[in-house]
């Protein structure tokens, strides 16, 4: 993914040889938003495109992009939307939603229930067509772009079907991905990480591996971009909310109809059922003395 959109006539021209300049006052005094919402979108065509403020800027890219992960919540999100999914309805913030996994958001407009383990839309079979979770598992991360030294951070939304399940060798579903580098003593926020689409899936899945430690320059950004609040705040925000979308789902209808459909300024994905707790087998051990050279030499290059 190409991390520098040039807006010159001239090819290869840049505003300064030393790095970018500070926004000016009349910028500043121009400015309509206070701030700018970026992402980067999935797609069922296996494509990454990058927005910002909802809009996409450069080309999308096929594939896989490299990223550096420098924050996620704790636990797996949900979102529930009461509509079925329509690609060409304006988009809503969703019905209810919870960062944490376990009770939904104060702000949300349509709350299912007061925690999410006793909640109907949590059952398997109170999907659409009677199949999976109508609430949807997702992890919202944020993450540089690799070889970008802005320090312009994404939201990236992982989906349901791409947190569960066993990875193998270095490739792996998210939650597996992160398991895999705290066992190999690394951290997610220390790797560059390749994002991959799983061409033998029958629907939209994706893969993390990790491709290579930071170097010195890259380590240090990545520390200045979490000193930031607005980092956190990528994985507390909805897509729809981050694209700055603010209008409500409709209110549930008075009597039984077809639910309405609706935008989720997002993709479809099929439901899993979450993963049950199973009888806690010898943990694999790693050596201390592993280094990442010795790791990162059954990664291969991948970039």
């Amino acid at each position: 993914m190409s991390n520098e959109v040039s807006i010159f006539k001239q090819a290869g021209a840049v505003s300064t040889s030393v790095g970018r300049r500070e926004l000016s006052e009349l910028a500043k005094s121009l400015a309509t938003s206070g701030t700018t919402s970026r992402r980067i979108q999935t797609n069922t065509n296996g494509t990454f495109k990058r927005l910002i403020n909802g809009e996409q800027i450069g080309d999308a890219v096929r594939g896989d992009i490299n990223v550096i992960i420098v924050h996620a919540l704790p636990k797996v999100s949900r979102t529930f939307y009461a509509g079925a999914y329509d690609p060409n309805a304006k988009p809503t913030l969703p019905d209810c939603w919870s960062n944490d996994g376990d009770r939904p958001e104060a702000s949300a407009g349509n709350r299912q229930a007061a925690n999410c383990t006793v909640c109907d839309m949590n059952v398997v079979g109170s999907g659409q067509n009677g199949k999976g979770r109508a609430c949807r598992f997702q992890r919202r991360i944020a993450v540089l772009l690799a070889g970008d030294t802005s320090g312009e951070v994404y939201q990236f939304n992982v989906p349901a079907k791409s947190l569960f399940g066993k990875g193998v060798g270095n490739v792996h579903p998210f939650e597996s991905y992160v398991k895999y580098l705290l066992g190999h003593h690394e951290s997610p926020d220390s790797v560059i990480t390749n994002i991959s689409y799983d061409l033998n899936a029958d629907s939209m899945e994706l893969l993390f591996t990790p491709v290579r430690g930071l170097n010195d320059d890259e380590y240090d950004l990545v520390k200045q971009v979490q000193q930031d609040p607005a980092t956190k705040r990528l994985c507390e925000l909805t897509v729809a909310a981050q694209d700055g979308v603010k209008k409500q789902p409709q209110a549930p209808a008075p009597t039984p109809a077809p639910a309405p459909q609706v935008s989720r300024s997002d993709e479809p994905e099929e439901e899993i059922e979450e993963p049950k707790k199973r009888v806690a087998s010898k943990p694999e051990t790693v050596a201390a003395s592993e280094s990442l050279a010795s790791v990162i030499s059954a990664w291969g290059s991948g970039e």
